[in-house]
């Protein structure tokens, strides 16, 4: 992968929805009209947030249009085309490619049966699971864990489910190595118990335009006196690199919040609950972030530790522009059991 691309990967992207556009039927074709009144758009921001949010959590459950439609509360009809319009996917796409994406990181990192994460992840049997799996990836369950052994490796991953060949064994074994190389040369590993952890944040679709949301971020943090010198930034991934487009990869651009606050629509609420987190803390350059993580999750399984169903974050220390070397210094964590 070459080192535009790499930096790519850690450049995120934000579905500006100011641009929300409600859509009309008029003489059997469909026009847009753009949604002017502030309050609707961040109405409609703050109901998709909820959407992602139920599909997150339960992928085994019913994600029928009419159910999500409910929770978005809008019509069904309405929501179809809302939806599409945000992620660029109808609902049932988007739904589809997380249960296959998910269940594909399950196959990678988790020790489960077959029928263990079809069940998980909303397919009703091995069959119908293992069919959907090859149509994506182009093989099976069984021989993408199998044909991995790159799976620490998201380059080689990303190379892999465009149709190139996976690495030998002699190559896998040069990535790991030179992997255990750069986490002992630059990352200050540690186990910690971490407290909950309230944040602000708004939901970002892609890798383009991640600094956008944190441009509205900080416009609504910053007359409620929440920015400063110690107000911390944090990103949370909740697709992975590995598996999923980078252009379809969703981010929370977030900041930790030391105080209750009163939110609009447009800014989202969150937190993240206490448990031991595997915390890596790097002093890296933009192109470096995709070695450090997956650096860490080798550094997770070659110790022995297991992560959770929760979603890895960063907390950022420093504005990299004004370090001398353009360096982000930064904490990574992984939730572990």
């Amino acid at each position: 992968m070459s080192e535009k691309n790499c930096d790519l990967l850690i450049r995120p992207i934000v579905i500006n929805l100011s641009d929300i556009t409600a859509i009309c039927i008029h003489d059997n074709k469909f026009k847009k009209m753009i949604i002017t009144d502030k309050e609707i758009q961040a109405d409609y921001l703050n109901r998709i947030n909820r959407v992602f949010e139920f599909i997150d959590e339960n992928l085994d459950a019913d994600l029928s249009l009419n159910k999500i439609s409910e929770i978005a509360f809008f019509s069904p009809f309405h929501f179809h085309r809302i939806f599409k319009f945000i992620t660029g996917e109808t609902l049932n796409e988007y739904v589809n490619r997380q249960k296959i994406e998910q269940s594909a990181l399950a196959v990678l990192h988790k020790n489960l049966t077959m029928s263990e994460i079809a069940h998980r992840y909303g397919f009703n049997d091995n069959s119908s699971f293992s069919r959907a799996f090859k149509k994506y990836f182009g093989t099976s369950p069984t021989k993408f864990k199998l044909q991995n052994p790159n799976r620490h490796s998201k380059i080689c991953q990303l190379e892999s489910k465009n149709g190139q060949e996976y690495p030998n064994y002699e190559k896998y074994i040069c990535i790991i190595n030179d992997l255990k190389r750069w986490i002992k040369m630059n990352a200050k590993i540690e186990i910690k118990e971490m407290p909950n952890m309230n944040l602000a944040y708004v939901s970002s679709i892609g890798i383009q335009n991640l600094e956008s949301a944190y441009q509205k971020l900080i416009k609504w943090a910053t007359p409620q006196g929440l920015m400063n010198m110690q107000t911390k930034i944090v990103r949370i991934y909740h697709d992975s690199f590995k598996v999923t487009e980078a252009n379809k990869v969703r981010m929370s651009a977030s900041i930790l919040l030391n105080k209750p606050v009163d939110v609009n629509a447009e800014i989202g609420l969150t937190s993240i609950q206490k448990g031991k987190f595997i915390v890596g803390s790097f002093e890296i350059g933009l192109n470096e972030f995709e070695q450090s993580w997956t650096g860490l999750f080798l550094w997770m399984n070659e110790n022995g530790y297991k992560s959770v169903d929760k979603k890895p974050f960063e907390i950022y220390h420093n504005n990299f522009n004004e370090h001398p070397e353009k360096k982000c210094i930064v904490d990574f964590h992984i939730q572990i059991g």
